[in-house]
């Protein structure tokens, strides 16, 4: 009984000493704080200016202004494209960007245009060979289809439809980085096999899982920037041959006022 009287007491005195172990636990804080930090390194892109730097010295060469001014503004525009968290490579927008390009550079000299389209891909740290050989390799593919119906993404098809297959798993599992170069690259493929009904091109755009109002609206916006650009090609080339015909006019007042004078007797 006095036993049990002791464990009791025991008991009550630890009882009556918890609180003041409880109010002492902030102590114990400072040593609780040391934990194991991980640090992940920040997406840090380069900047536009970087990007436009780059482009400058890979090809030196003064672009005439009518080109100039929508090289640049592509060039911006694919680097907030490149430099997305989100951005993923694949062949359909590649294809589209080749198509805008060569639409843009169509009158430069093939040499000159190679050239300031490698300066362009790589000023954006992308291997422009690549760029080429995809977008040439899908056309080829689609071009040899008899009809809109074999764009359809298959894993186990040929090369153009495993390239829709990617895209379509990509778009499945909400992963595709969708811009409107791809959208161009879509219409592209519609293009080459023939394909006018809008039904087609609704088909194929749902299919790969992109949003078929969001690639219409890029497309309008990409026919609008070919038409200014035509628009403006020819008020260029009326320019240069005004510019040609004043050239000859000068050149042959020049050389009649420099031919000797007949001295009559």
């Amino acid at each position: 009984m006095q036993a049990a009287f002791r464990s009791s007491s025991s008991s009550l005195r630890a009882s009556s000493r918890a609180p003041d172990a409880r109010r002492s636990a902030p102590a114990l804080a400072p040593r609780s704080s040391r934990r194991n930090v991980t640090v992940h390194a920040a997406h840090a892109p380069p900047t536009v200016a970087d990007t436009r730097a780059r482009f400058l010295e890979g090809y030196k060469r003064p672009i005439p202004a009518i080109y100039n001014t929508v090289v640049q503004e592509l060039l911006v525009q694919q680097h907030f494209i490149r430099y997305n968290v989100a951005y993923q490579y694949n062949e359909v927008f590649a294809l589209g960007f080749v198509s805008v390009f060569d639409q843009i550079l169509d009158s430069f000299d093939p040499s000159d245009r190679s050239k300031v389209f490698d300066a362009y891909i790589g000023a954006l740290g992308e291997d422009p060979r690549k760029y080429r050989a995809d977008a040439e390799r899908l056309e080829a593919e689609a071009k040899s289809l008899s009809g809109p119906d074999g764009l359809a993404p298959d894993a186990n098809g040929n090369d153009l439809q495993r390239a829709l297959a990617r895209v379509a798993e990509a778009g499945g599992a909400g992963k595709l980085a969708y811009n409107k170069f791809f959208a161009i690259g879509l219409f592209r493929l519609l293009e080459l096999t023939g394909a006018k009904e809008p039904a087609a091109l609704e088909r194929l755009v749902k299919s790969v899982g992109a949003a078929p109002e969001a690639v219409n609206k890029d497309l309008l916006l990409y026919k609008g920037i070919l038409s200014k650009l035509s628009a403006a090609k020819e008020l260029m080339k009326e320019f240069l041959e005004r510019e040609k015909k004043k050239q000859a006019e000068r050149e042959a007042a020049k050389a009649a006022k420099a031919a000797p004078t007949s001295v009559q007797a």
